[in-house]
């Protein structure tokens, strides 16, 4: 686990896309403001998710374990919570039972089945690394 996030920062360095303390932290607020959103929204698309990754995705075979891992273990990221608790807390948002029920329904129906792809590969994603953590 720590070698392909190693390897996937290397990967991001190499492609002179490594983000600073201050991006990340931003782009963290960021998300939680989407996620604040979300529920008062009618309509939602791809866009409308805060993906649980530094480089927004734009499709769901971009959503790699790697990367997702980079994202909710960021150690540039204040949190009091272990790393399996911050892995539980982000599958408490993707979780096809949530999601498919209180989310998915609002999706337009042009980009649902993307968005339910997305949704489950985060959620497989997301599993594995909390299998490793445990």
């Amino acid at each position: 686990m720590r070698e392909q996030e190693r390897f996937e920062r290397e990967r991001q360095a190499r492609a002179g896309k490594v983000m600073s303390k201050d991006d990340v932290v931003r782009l963290f607020d960021e998300h939680e403001k989407m996620w604040a959103r979300i529920p008062t929204l009618d309509i939602l698309g791809w866009g409308s998710f805060p993906w649980p990754m530094l480089k927004k995705p734009s499709t769901p075979e971009e959503l790699l374990t790697p990367a997702i891992g980079a994202y909710v273990l960021n150690p540039n990221v204040a949190s009091e919570k272990s790393e399996k608790d911050r892995i539980k807390e982000h599958i408490r948002r993707w979780h096809p039972d949530r999601f498919d029920t209180r989310l998915l329904p609002k999706v337009r129906a042009d980009e649902r089945e993307k968005v339910k792809d997305g949704a489950g590969q985060v959620t497989r994603c997301l599993n594995e690394l909390l299998m490793r953590h445990s």
